[in-house]
């Protein structure tokens, strides 16, 4: 019988631990990670002002959430990418060629107002698969 628990994926430190929210939970094959924004380990904001520095700061924290919880950026299968100016969608084409792998993950790219801070300009949230490949 499948294992029908979510459990709680958490890397130490936590930097979502003041907000009242889980990084990410692992159920059954999947990883669903929470939006993951330019806040490093220890809660400092990374970047302000600066897109390119805000979204390497994502993509690390994707890596090491999806790895702790047992997956990887290769086996990613969705993301939702939200931006403060859509101006900056050149540079997500860039950065998932960088930091995917094909077949590339389904996304979904949206234009917000604000995200959680005033100052973020990028948040992508994701869901992996822990084990198998994704297959093209």
């Amino acid at each position: 019988m499948a294992d029908k628990n979510a459990y709680r994926v958490k890397t130490e430190p936590d930097p979502f631990e003041p907000f009242k929210i889980a990084q990410a939970y692992r159920s059954g094959n999947h990883v669903y990670l929470s939006g993951q924004a330019a806040i490093d380990q220890h809660g400092n904001l990374v970047g302000v002002g600066d897109f390119d520095a805000q979204a390497e700061q994502v993509f690390a924290n994707l890596k090491c959430v999806l790895e702790t919880g047992g997956s990887s950026m290769e086996r990613i299968i969705k993301v939702t990418i939200y931006l403060t100016d859509m101006s900056n969608f050149p540079k997500i084409v860039e950065l998932r060629e960088k930091y995917f792998t094909r077949p590339y993950p389904a996304d979904t790219i949206v234009e917000v107002r604000a995200l959680a801070l005033p100052e973020l300009m990028i948040e992508i949230e994701a869901i992996g698969l822990v084990e198998g490949k994704v297959i093209d």
